[in-house]
Order: C-alpha cells, then structure tokens, then sequence
C-alpha cells in the first residue's frame, strides 16, 4: 500500500509541471508578481482599454527584455510569417516561395508560433503571395506582438502574471485550429502550449467510482499523434481523429466531437483531473474532490476562459477500432442539364439517410457527410458511415437496407466495401500539410426530435434543402454523445444541446471572402445567417457547437451553452475578475469589445471594456 501511495505521488505531474513560479523568483520584477482576487476592483474603474503598441503604457523595451530573461530567453517576436513576401525588413523570396509553393507538404504552418489557419478572424493583413498587388500589404494586424514558447508551468505563469499586471491582452494559442479569432488578438501577448506534448500511459488510476486505466497527456499533444500511444498500450483516448487538431486544449474545452462520440461521449467527457494555470498564476489541480468549480468549466464551459491547461488525466478506454464504409450518389454530371424529376429523387434520398441516421447513432456510430450543389442545378451526396467494434461483414449488412432503399426509388449508389475509417487513424499526412484558409461557416446541433416527430421532421429536410439549394456546401455529422455513454465524472459544462442531438450540422459559405469590402463582407454574411436562420426556427430550443461556429451567432449565450451560461458566468467572475482570459463568444466576453478601424468582425483592433468608448479617442494602429 505505501510503494502504491508512493507511486502515485511520483507520477503526479510532468517534470515540465514541476518547474514553478515562486515568490523567490518575483523578486524586484513586480510585473510578474502573482494575483490577488481580494485585491481587484469594479470593471467600470479599469482602464478603457488594453495596452497595444503605442499606447501610453505599453511596456517598454526593457521591460520585455527582463521579461524575456526571467523566461529563460523563450519571448519570440510575433512576426506575420508571410511578411518574407513583402518589401520591408522581412522580405525574403526563398522563403515566400517555399510559403506560396512547398508548406502544403510540410509542418511549418503548425509549428509556426502565431499562425492560425483561418485568417480573416485576424484581419488576413498579411498572406503569402509571390506577386503583391498595388494595394497588398503586410501589417501585424491580428498577430500578436510577442509570443510566449511556453515549455513549463513557470513560463505560463510568468506569462498570465505579467499580462494580468501590464494590462495586455492574453491569447492562448495551441496548434492554431480555430475558426473565428480566439488565437488572434491585435497588441497580444500570446502563450503557445504547443510543445506540451508529454504522454503517460497508467495502468491503474482511481479517483472516485473510477479505477481503471487512463492517460496522462500533455496539453500540446496533436490528435494524429495519440494514435501511437492508443497502439502501443492497446487503449483509445478519445481525440478528434487523424488531424493535428490539439486533443487536449481547445477541441477538449469545447465539447470536442469524433468518430466515437456515439459510443464514448465527447472529449470534454473524457478528463478526470486537470491540471491548470489560473488567471492569479497559480498553478492548480481541478479534479472531482478539489476545484471543482474548475473541473465542471474546463470540461465543455469553453476554452481561453478560466485557465490555460497543461495537462489532464483521461480515461482509457479498451482498443476500439472504426470501420467506415462510403455511400455516395448524385443528380447526375456537372455537365448535362438536370432533369427535375431526378433530382426530386436525389432530395427523396436525402430524406432516407437522414431516417437512417437514427440507426447509425443507435447502433453506437457516426457518420460524415457532405451534400452541395454544382453546375446545371446537379446535386451529389457523399458519406462515411462508421461503426465501432464490428466485422466488415456486419456493417456492410448493416446499411445495405439503406443502400436497397436508395435503388428502389431510382438512385445509381455507389458503395465502397468496408475499411479502417480514415478518421480514426494517423493517417499517411502524419500531420503534414495544413495550410492557412479564409472559410466561414455557421452550425446547428440538431435533436432527435427533429427527426422522429413526422412534421418537424419534413420542415427540417425543407430549411437543409433550401439550404443546399441556395449554393452553400452543408455538412452533416450524425452522433448521439448523451450523458449515458458519456459515463463518469458527468457534471460538466458541455452545451447541453449535444446531449439531445443526433446531428451537427455545418453549413459553409462559398464566398471568397479575400478583398471584400466591409459592406459586401457583410452582405454575404447576412445571406449566410438568413439561411441559417431557416435551421434556428426549426430548433428553436437547441444550439451550435461553439469551436465550429457563426462568430456572430444571435444569442450566442444560449446557442453556445444553454442553461449552463449562468454558472459558467459565475465560475468566470470569481476566478478571474480581471477579465485577464477574453476569446471572442466566450463567457463573459460580452463585457469587452474589439475596436476596428472598418467595423469588421475581427480582432484587428484594441480590446477595449464594452461600457466605454474613451479608448477608441486617438486610437492610432501601429503598422
């Protein structure tokens, strides 16, 4: 019993955890000196804004220079890595030749320390082109002014420390995967949790009712990259599938759906302690026996809100393998005119996969789908229907009676036989390639009911109909993660929408958004939310997934978290009244406000307190 007591204790945290900050180290350097909630005062008392470069109070060069070395020299400069394009100190032509020609093939991008892979949240100030056009240029816009490479704890409190008592906006940024701003942040001091990617394998773990085998994972961790650890140990930890999407930060925080949500619950579903900086800099475990008001937020309540995770213990669960097989059929070629009669048929199949959803998710399954329209009013429809733990033979007897339906009616279905899901795999990319993009899209979690109830059921397929109809490319994912397979601990912030759903739908908007104008910006969003607004009145109680979301989504509160917003608004105040974590459609962002120059949804601009305008007088951007 005391070698397994012992045990324990040594296996407590990573070694990168136990290098902290102390009140030895503060010494002189107050900017850095830990937080007192006691010692705050109201919101409508702070400054206007935060600090960003040249505003009165921006840290001075020393001040970043002692900085720097009480970081052990990890205080990078956040330069647009696209700038090498452009005249100025910067431009190198090699290396925006390897940009624009060759970092498709590479990990540059997600190794890079300020790029996020959706641009126009930052401003998209500064992209890769090797021929600028006259009215191209490259300013720091969204990019953080410094970046934090945090590889300890230390370094990460050093880093909320002195944000919190310089008055700077803080951005947490772990792989860049994020679609609406919150990695972004004009005059930020950004922490990258990249490289937190420690792993440990434990055979047996208890806390509570559960004893059992589970994972102690770094928060850098990439999804691709757990697939070697689930091999090696015969396990699976629930990640987002064979992307380099972070398991264990954001995607975690928000929910964060896979190939097993339907037989294992949601990522948010999965730690059973956490370990976290908070907004004082202290460094704490939130687990179900301590800091539970931490425990339930940083499981589903949202990511940049309470803490910066740098670790957490997961269940793992028994080796699971996914099989998938593809379904897809069509209107016809691009080509050849449409005839209306088929593709009333293509719309009757549409309405037989979505009856046979119902089946995938019952059977402990997902599926992934994509349906849009092309030339000549031709409509395709393709799918991976996946399920866990079973034969090729099973699962392809399992959707033949969806695949004989399809015939019946007049379909030409194409099938392909059964395989691993590509999904739930490292796949052969083995976390090359990604590269930035300027996609928009809006979501909706859809509940059962929608598709048992005959009526809500036929105005459902209408509003997506309408919406393939209308030229946008609408992309479904069939799961049902309720609190039943969700299993222990339970009590979390996930949007209790997930719970009550079997679909989350996206629905992307094809405009090339690049050079718009702020008005036809706003234009082509207004005709992505009319349509949008079809699936809402559908829903009307239900909500979106908040990390693959309408950054403007109309009462994002309850869209995003449901009952849940009071709660986690309250958990928000109390450990974090200096508002030092602000991510845009966060809780309690709504107190704060981004200032752009053109009025643009992005975070091009001074972080400014919602209830004040003063900042914006003489408000002048740095280039």
């Amino acid at each position: 019993m005391l070698f397994a007591l012992f045990a324990s204790v040594k296996c407590a945290n990573f070694a990168f955890e136990e290098e902290r900050l102390t009140e030895a180290d503060v010494g002189d350097f107050k900017a850095i000196a830990f937080g007192d909630a006691s010692d705050t005062y109201p919101l409508e008392d702070e400054p206007d804004c935060r600090e960003y470069p040249g505003s009165d109070n921006w840290p001075l060069e020393e001040e970043w220079s002692q900085l720097n070395r009480s970081l052990g020299g990890t205080l990078i400069q956040g330069v647009p890595p696209a700038a090498v394009c452009y005249d100025g100190p910067y431009k190198d032509t090699a290396k925006c030749t390897f940009l624009t020609r060759n970092a498709s093939s590479s990990r540059f991008y997600i190794n890079d320390p300020v790029t996020v892979l959706t641009e126009w949240p930052e401003g998209d100030t500064c992209h890769a082109t090797l021929q600028p056009q006259a009215d191209d240029n490259c300013t720091q816009g969204g990019f953080p002014a410094y970046v934090i490479n945090a590889t300890t704890v230390r370094q990460i409190q050093i880093g909320v420390n002195f944000a919190r008592n310089k008055n700077l906006r803080l951005i947490i940024k772990n792989t860049g995967h994020d679609f609406i701003g919150r990695s972004s942040g004009f005059g930020s001091l950004s922490i990258w949790t990249h490289y937190l990617k420690d792993f440990q394998y434990l055979p047996q773990y208890q806390i509570g009712v559960y004893s059992g085998r589970a994972a102690r994972v770094g928060a850098g961790i990439e999804s691709w990259e757990m697939f070697a650890h689930m091999n090696e140990h015969n396990i699976t930890t629930l990640v987002a599938g064979g992307y380099t999407v972070g398991a264990f930060g954001g995607w975690m925080a928000g929910g964060g759906h896979s190939a097993l949500a339907s037989k294992y619950g949601l990522g948010a579903d999965q730690p059973l302690s956490i370990q976290v900086v908070t907004a004082d800099g202290r460094f704490v475990t939130a687990d179900p026996n301590q800091n539970t008001d931490l425990f339930y937020a940083l499981r589903g309540g949202g990511g940049s809100s309470y803490g910066i995770v740098t670790s957490a213990v997961v269940k793992a669960h028994p080796y699971t393998n996914v099989l998938a097989t593809s379904l897809a059929f069509s209107t016809g070629s691009s080509n050849v005119p449409v005839d209306p009669a088929h593709a009333e048929k293509f719309w009757e199949g549409f309405d037989l996969y979505h009856e046979f959803g119902k089946e995938i998710v019952d059977n402990g399954g997902t599926a992934c789908y994509v349906s849009r329209r092309s030339g000549n009013n031709s409509y395709s429809f393709t799918t991976d229907i996946e399920l866990p733990d079973v034969s090729a033979e099973y699962l392809s007897n399992f959707v033949q009676p969806l695949v004989d339906d399809l015939k019946v009616i007049g379909l030409n279905v194409t099938i392909q036989p059964p395989e691993t899901a590509s999904n739930w795999m490292a796949g052969p990319r083995a976390g090359l390639g990604d590269t930035p993009g300027n996609s928009r899209f809006a979501s909706r979690l859809l509940p059962r009911a929608n598709f048992d109830d005959p009526e809500l059921f036929k105005a459902t397929q209408r509003a997506l109909r309408e919406s393939v109809e209308a030229g946008y490319n609408f992309h479904g994912i069939h799961l049902k993660p309720t609190e039943e397979v969700a299993g222990y601990p339970g009590n979390n912030a996930v949007n209790p929408a997930f719970r009550t759903a079997i679909m989350h739908a996206d629905l992307f908007d094809n405009a090339a958004l690049r050079g718009l104008s702020p008005m036809a910006f706003k234009e082509t969003h207004a005709r992505l939310a009319s349509t949008m607004d079809k699936w809402r009145a559908v829903s009307p109680e239900a909500g979106a997934y908040m990390n693959e979301c309408d950054l403007e989504e109309p009462n994002w509160q309850q869209a995003f978290f449901g009952s849940n917003y009071d709660r986690l608004l309250r958990i928000k105040r109390s450990r974090d009244p200096w508002g030092v974590f602000y991510a845009p459609r966060t809780v309690g962002s709504e107190d704060r406000v981004v200032l752009t120059e053109d009025d643009m949804p992005t975070q091009n601009g001074p972080l400014c307190r919602a209830d004040s305008v003063q900042g914006w007088r003489g408000y002048k951007k740095t280039k």
